[in-house]
């Protein structure tokens, strides 16, 4: 399994759209945008490499030091296979 962490959501939303977009989004928004496209665009990296699988946008996970910590409201808020 591999964990990815985007801490850069809003960043990414202003130097892809107009800033003034970004600025006036919440970060929520910004995160979701960002993740639909990251899983989307790995999703069809993988598939092209003949690799079949799932990706899952999680809220409420945290690794921290070497243990994976599940918070209360833990959810998968999005599957995709590829």
């Amino acid at each position: 399994m591999i964990l990815v962490k985007i801490t850069n959501s809003t960043e990414v939303v202003a130097s892809k759209t107009h800033k003034l977009f970004a600025k006036v989004t919440p970060e929520k928004i910004d995160e979701n945008l960002v993740e639909a496209e990251v899983i989307k665009q790995m999703g069809s990296d993988l598939a092209s490499f003949g690799l079949k699988g799932e990706i899952s946008i999680v809220r409420g996970i945290e690794v921290e030091k070497e243990t994976l910590v599940t918070k209360k409201g833990f959810v998968v808020k999005k599957r995709q296979q590829f």
